[in-house]
């Protein structure tokens, strides 16, 4: 009976390892951006979003890189001009947009805390994104005010894009718990979107800050060593100066440009982001407000704000 119990006992004691001693290894989850996240009467420019995310752990042979992450991702963003109401429906100061995208990404995470992310776009922008559909519906299902306007929405034009962001820890002789400072710049290339930003970014921690490599900071949570009662909580600011040379749901296809309302660039705009990151164990989540510059030279134009919601779980 007693060598009968000891085998239970060790065979508890190996599942309880099993079960509890893994890495997660793989994320999912999605963001939702909306203008009326930060305010009920605020409905125009960069009006919706929606992304969902899978996200895992890659082979990893690169002695400086602590991690490399693979991701895939589907999203729409949805444009539209200030007013949406039925008397403004021909007077559009920026145009109707929709854009629809798949995703695929690869990050790399230094040691040294600095990281480069990547990935790669194909999708359609115009009536073949369906964002007149999605946004009236949505309007529909919140019982929002009505849109009217969407026969102006830019033509179909393909999507390809590629993106890259690199971010480098600062003052890493000087290290704090619970501050830290980043300078990162990324670019966009294709026949959507081509820019290039460049800004500092800090985190100010409530908790002791994670490295880089295991932060949600930029979606590195995912590891394959055992995590136990991990906690993580922060504020985060981002503030940029960024060049637009091409935006397409602003000036329409850069092929054949047909679309019957469409605006010349403002190419220098300043950008902010800042908001709260929360990690505790499996759950990641967090709040984001967004600031970009004005956008186009048009009646009424303004700089504008939405708000973004993050919500991932981690997976073994």
């Amino acid at each position: 009976m007693m060598g009968s119990k000891k085998i239970v006992f060790a065979f508890l004691i190996v599942t309880t390892t099993l079960t509890f001693g893994q890495g997660k290894t793989k994320e999912i989850g999605f963001i939702t951006d909306n203008d009326l996240y930060t305010s009920s009467k605020n409905d125009m420019y960069y009006t919706n979003g929606l992304e969902l995310f899978y996200r895992f752990l890659s082979k990893n042979e690169n002695e400086k890189i602590n991690k490399k992450i693979t991701e895939f991702r589907v999203g729409q963003y949805i444009y539209n001009p200030r007013y949406i109401n039925y008397a403004a429906r021909n007077h559009n100061n920026r145009p109707f947009a929709g854009y629809l995208f798949a995703e695929v990404g690869k990050s790399f995470f230094y040691n040294s805390e600095s990281v480069l992310k990547t990935d790669f776009q194909v999708g359609y922008m115009g009536p073949n994104a369906f964002g007149r559909q999605m946004q009236e519906a949505f309007h529909h299902t919140i019982g929002y005010k009505e849109v009217f306007g969407w026969e102006n929405q830019v033509h179909n034009a393909l999507g390809i894009q590629a993106h890259a962001l690199y971010s480098k820890k600062l003052l890493k002789n000087e290290p704090n718990e619970f501050a830290d400072l980043h300078f990162q710049t990324e670019a966009n290339v294709g026949t959507i979107f081509t820019g290039i930003s460049a800004g500092f970014l800090t985190r100010l921690g409530f908790k002791k800050l994670l490295p880089i490599y295991d932060s949600n900071l930029h979606d590195a949570s995912v590891s394959s060593q055992t995590q136990y009662n991990v906690r993580e909580f922060y504020f985060y600011a981002i503030p940029s100066i960024n060049y637009q040379f091409y935006d397409a749901t602003i000036e329409g296809s850069m092929f054949s440009n047909t679309s019957p309302v469409t605006f010349e660039l403002i190419p220098w705009r300043f950008n902010a982001e800042f908001g709260l990151k929360y990690r505790h164990n499996s759950f990641n989540m967090s709040y984001s407000f967004i600031y970009h510059g004005k956008e186009l030279e048009s009646d009424d134009m303004t700089g504008s704000f939405y708000g973004s919601i993050r919500l991932g779980y981690l997976l073994k």
